[in-house]
């Protein structure tokens, strides 16, 4: 079994974004990632979702003791997100991509984005890289910091609010 991939490029991206009352990982995997988020920020609900019903039950089982229902995990893919529409304040994907919309669609206006890569650019190279940041700015996102951290780099994305207009 692999070690989990490391999570500096998400922990230097938590910095830019204030703390959530809500936050969702696309994606999750073991659940690291969320559970780093839990830990950032301490008075959020965070919720992590995959495809694969194996992580999913192994994420699971790294909550431990958690009476307030504060962290959780479910079955869920990156281009059908199984919660409501503005339901969350912060959405983070680690060395995955979403559909824009589906994002844009369970985000808050006014919340935030981050994409992080372990390795390389967190919005992907060349023609690729730039129809999804074509797509993210159709959709309403505006780009708050790019930079590199570790081997990896970040990228926290804004979702504009109809008081920016």
């Amino acid at each position: 079994m692999s070690s989990p991939p490391p999570l500096t490029p998400l922990a230097a991206a938590v910095l830019h974004v204030p703390a959530p009352e809500r936050a969702l990982q696309i994606a999750c995997g073991d659940g690291e990632g969320a559970l780093f988020l839990a830990r950032e920020f301490p008075a959020a609900r965070v919720r992590g979702i995959d495809a694969d019903p194996d992580l999913v039950h192994a994420a699971s089982g790294r909550i431990g003791l958690d009476p307030e229902g504060r962290v959780a995990f479910k079955l869920g893919g990156p281009r059908k997100i199984p919660y409501p529409e503005d339901h969350f304040d912060l959405v983070a994907l680690v060395d995955a991509r979403s559909a824009v919309g589906e994002v844009a669609r369970v985000l808050r206006p006014g919340g935030h984005l981050v994409l992080a890569a372990t390795c390389g650019a967190a919005a992907g190279s060349g023609p690729g890289a730039w129809i999804f940041a074509h797509r993210l700015g159709a959709k309403g996102f505006e780009t708050v910091v790019a930079e590199r951290a570790g081997a990896g780099s970040f990228t926290v994305a804004r979702l504009r609010s109809e008081r920016d207009s």
